[in-house]
């Protein structure tokens, strides 16, 4: 089950652009990763939604599928220790809300059993401190375990959420279930 769940984002960076990062960097402890990675910087007309990012690790949120009546917490980072515990943010991405692709990740054997059940047109909620961001599913794709495009940047506000695929396979599925979901709606936290 671990390594079935574990192919969603089992190396991701090597899917990216290198980043610079040094291995050992990449396993600075919590406090020194949150430290190390700013809030991204906005145009004066953008609000700024989160003043820090989350560190790896640490819960930063819950997402709601209202189809399925599911709530998961979120954690931020996609490694093993997060998707043991709900649902991965992956780290590279902009968090919920912002301008760009947010990318979250979860087992199809545990948080995402049933995920097959949604697709165009349902809603998914993802609350944070910055507030609650609703997005609308716009495409389900079925996509190669290696395909890139799902961790592109995007033009606006969307999530993707991502977990192997078919959801019987037994043992390291061959490919990915991708909901691509636009921002709908916000309630900003004052």
């Amino acid at each position: 089950m671990i390594a079935g769940a574990a192919l969603i984002y089992p190396n991701v960076s090597r899917l990216l652009p290198a980043s610079g990062a040094s291995k050992a960097e990449t396993k600075a402890p919590v406090n020194e990763r949150a430290k190390e990675t700013p809030a991204p910087v906005k145009k004066e007309t953008e609000k700024v939604l989160y003043s820090t990012r989350p560190a790896e690790g640490e819960m930063m949120g819950e997402l709601s599928i209202p189809k399925i009546n599911a709530t998961l917490p979120i954690y931020h980072g996609t490694d093993e220790d997060e998707l043991e515990k709900g649902v991965g943010h992956y780290a590279g991405s902009v968090l919920p809300g912002e301008k760009d692709n947010s990318v979250l990740s979860g087992h199809r054997d545990t948080v995402f059993r049933k995920l097959g059940e949604v697709g165009k047109g349902d809603l998914l909620v993802v609350k944070t401190n910055a507030g609650e961001f609703t997005y609308k599913v716009r495409k389900v794709r079925i996509v190669d375990a290696d395909d890139r495009t799902v961790i592109v940047p995007k033009p606006r506000a969307t999530l993707t959420v991502t977990t192997c695929y078919p959801f019987s396979y037994i043992g390291d599925a061959p490919e990915r279930y991708i909901l691509v979901a636009d921002l709908t709606e916000q309630k900003l936290h004052e």
